[in-house]
């Protein structure tokens, strides 16, 4: 990986898209810094210092720009909303379907448009939703029409500028755009994280002994962690295929041996994003109609505590274990969702038959897709059980004093980014090399 990068830096076209990232990224950081304007800052700590945990993933996600109430505080989360609701609505509406998979490039296009459109909808929304929430916290210079149209549009404009720097990044530098500035936004956190464990051995009275055998530990499981998310995000099943001779004139194609690759981990972290999402939205819905409701008793306000009971350590341990069961259920189901919605083995079925191939031992047509479906099925089990287990980490921190907020879920994006970016380094050398043979 590291001679990968260093080759990249030394080539100039790759170097170019590498600093050309970076200025972006730039710009993404120094804008989680200005703060949206008509917020009264002292208010703002004061409010936000209490935490509700409701936000936690935003905040997350953004690199704490929410917890600065700045331009990017909805982050692009609303886009990421966008994007699950139009590949929904592709499995379900014959036209989106026909632009997804027939049209080609001109169709990917006006899905991609569609999404855009449909983020600046969610985000006016969204950041209506914060500005009511928020308004009778005081944060706010006043509570006037004028205040809250201005920090709605500056909200809804962090969030377009944040699409439009993650198309730049997708097509003039390097990785994927939307998955680059999530990676960052993490990753703005780990400063703050090295710090708490650093203060867990030096503590105000001195140096700690047993602080530093839970550094250590933290250190050491962190360590096996993400070596664990390397070795499932690079793991894949290769289910062989083979390719019958046939001879067209006097030519004779096909005969090859070859294999589909199944990722163990197909559906990635987006399993997790639904779960979450689905959990908090309750909360997030009341939340806009009751600013005090976590001080409250009765069902709402029960509603309320089970809804945020994974990302609030405010909440009685009662709520944590039930929501924990429903969060895991719901990761799980979402990953057999998300897998099979992406993967259809009756349809790779019919393009392996069209083509004249088929599975060693396996008939063609329905047999290989009944072969397919159960290999996906025990592939996703595991899947949906690791990206559990991965989910379930920060929770189990909760239940002690150390407040870390780069869990399990943030190593998984991190990881996962970093090795696409890597991947993407790679080819960009390896094109570069064949340009430079063919000339």
């Amino acid at each position: 990986m590291f001679q990968t990068i260093k080759n990249a830096i030394k080539t100039p076209d790759v170097r170019k898209k590498l600093l050309y990232t970076m200025l972006l990224i730039v710009i993404f950081r120094l804008g989680c810094y200005i703060t949206v304007p008509g917020v009264n800052s002292l208010a703002l700590a004061e409010a936000l210092g209490a935490g509700n945990g409701l936000t936690g993933l935003i905040d997350l996600i953004s690199g704490g720009a929410f917890s600065r109430f700045s331009l990017f505080a909805m982050s692009i989360s609303p886009y990421i909303t966008a994007s699950i609701v139009i590949q929904l609505l592709a499995m379900v509406i014959p036209a989106l379907e026909r632009l997804a998979k027939e049209e080609g490039e001109a169709g990917r296009d006006k899905l991609n448009k569609y999404t855009k459109m449909l983020t600046v909808v969610l985000a006016l929304i969204e950041s209506l939703g914060i500005y009511l929430s928020y308004r009778s916290a005081g944060i706010f210079v006043d509570g006037s029409f004028m205040t809250g149209a201005l920090v709605v549009i500056s909200l809804v404009a962090g969030t377009s500028l944040l699409m439009w720097l993650g198309d730049q990044i997708t097509n003039k530098g390097i990785g994927n755009g939307i998955s680059v500035i999530i990676f960052v936004g993490i990753l703005s956190g780990l400063p703050s994280g090295i710090i708490t464990v650093w203060n867990l051995v030096f503590t105000q009275v001195g140096f700690s002994t047993t602080g530093l055998i839970t550094a250590l530990g933290i250190i050491i499981g962190a360590i096996i962690l993400v070596a664990a998310v390397v070795f499932v995000q690079q793991a894949e099943r290769r289910v062989p295929v083979q390719y019958a001779k046939k001879v067209v004139g006097r030519k004779m194609y096909g005969g090859q041996n070859t294999h589909i690759p199944l990722k163990l981990a197909m559906a990635g972290v987006m399993p997790i994003i639904f779960a979450s999402s689905f959990l908090t939205f309750p909360a997030m819905i009341i939340s806009m109609f009751n600013t005090n409701i976590a001080a409250e008793t009765g069902f709402w306000a029960t509603i309320y505590k089970f809804s945020i009971a994974t990302s609030s350590s405010a909440v009685p341990v009662g709520y944590s274990i039930v929501n924990a069961i429903v969060y895991l259920v719901l990761i799980v189901a979402f990953t057999f969702f998300y897998t099979f919605a992406t993967f259809n083995p009756a349809e790779v079925s019919n393009i392996i038959k069209k083509n004249g191939g088929f599975i060693p031992g396996i008939r063609a047509g329905k047999p290989t897709t009944e072969y397919l479906t159960s290999i996906i099925s025990k592939i996703t089990w595991f899947g949906g059980v690791y990206l559990a287990i991965i989910a379930i980490l920060p929770m189990l921190l909760r239940f002690t004093s150390i407040d870390i907020t780069f869990g399990g879920t943030s190593i998984l994006i991190v990881v996962g980014v970093a090795l696409e970016m890597v991947q993407q380094l790679e080819s960009q050398m390896v094109m570069r090399h064949y340009k430079g043979f063919l000339e």
